[in-house]
């Protein structure tokens, strides 16, 4: 009896032992496993730098003639200027995963992109030509593209991208008053969205040249074709995007537009005239509910 004792004890022991050996390694794998995840925040910001991919734009110092030292100083700082408007829709493409519509990113960044890049390279230009051949065709570099793996989508009701990319978008319950969009044609559209006003460049105008007045009724036609379709917009996207949707995607971009159409006035009258001041003072507009 006493000699079975100790190897009893022993197979105890050991099993024991096992047990604390399981113990232990389960320990160690499962503090491997808390070591390998990512806390939920920073889970979200893995999902949100990989998700929305990046926004790619055509060199424009590439494509310049040789600048006059007399324009190099404008012309670097609107080149400096235009990374710095990439960086910035970079940003807002992280910031807003999952909000909006299929077409959010095109309306509300890619395409007030474009249109600040517009008037950016359209400055260059202006400041090379001053003293030297106008480039030509540098808008044609303004437009940019999103390289993105589909994730950037609507979001759903956790506020993650759906599969399929952009159409996620039955998640976003919070914009429920873009269901009835479809049917809200003409006046009800209007009346849900407001009107886009804004101030009269043709009453602020000295005596238009005789040599620059086709040219200036040009810019001026499009300066109210611009407010029609930024009106057109405004209903067309009721119900979209966060609450700074509309100065951001429609009433920023007008006023670039605004700003290089008045711009292109000036300069229309001073090329035989005084050439007028401050019209870009006229350039913001405002929303009227």
């Amino acid at each position: 009896m006493s000699r079975a004792l100790p190897k009893y004890n022993k197979r105890r022991v050991t099993f024991i032992g096992g047990a604390a050996a399981v113990a232990l390694s389960g320990t160690v794998i499962a503090g491997f496993a808390l070591a390998g995840e990512t806390p939920d925040s920073g889970t979200k910001n893995a999902r949100t730098l990989a998700g929305p991919g990046t926004i790619s734009c055509p060199d424009v110092r590439s494509k310049l003639p040789a600048v006059p030292a007399s324009a190099k100083a404008e012309v670097d700082r609107n080149l400096t200027l235009l990374n710095t408007q990439i960086q910035e829709a970079n940003k807002r493409l992280v910031d807003t995963v999952g909000q909006g519509g299929p077409n959010f990113v095109q309306n509300a960044i890619l395409g007030p992109l474009k249109d600040k890049r517009v008037s950016t390279v359209n400055r260059i230009a202006t400041a090379i030509g001053r003293t030297a051949a106008k480039p030509q065709g540098l808008d044609s570099l303004a437009t940019c593209t999103l390289n993105a793996a589909g994730t950037n989508a609507g979001g759903g009701a956790a506020g993650k991208p759906q599969a399929g990319g952009n159409a996620g978008n039955a998640g976003n319950a919070g914009n429920t008053g873009n269901a009835g969009n479809a049917g809200n044609a003409g006046n009800a559209g209007n009346a849900a969205a407001g009107t886009i006003t804004c101030p009269d460049v043709r009453s602020k105008l000295p005596a238009v040249p005789a040599s620059a007045k086709a040219e200036v009724d040009r810019n001026l036609t499009l300066l109210n074709t611009q407010i029609q379709e930024a009106n057109k917009r405004l209903v067309d996207t009721v119900g979209q995007g966060g609450p700074n949707f509309v100065q951001n995607a429609i009433l920023g971009p007008l006023k670039d537009k605004r700003v290089s159409t008045v711009n292109r006035i000036a300069t229309a009258i001073g090329r035989t005239a005084a050439k007028p001041q401050g019209l870009d003072s006229l350039a913001a507009c405002t929303l009227t509910k």
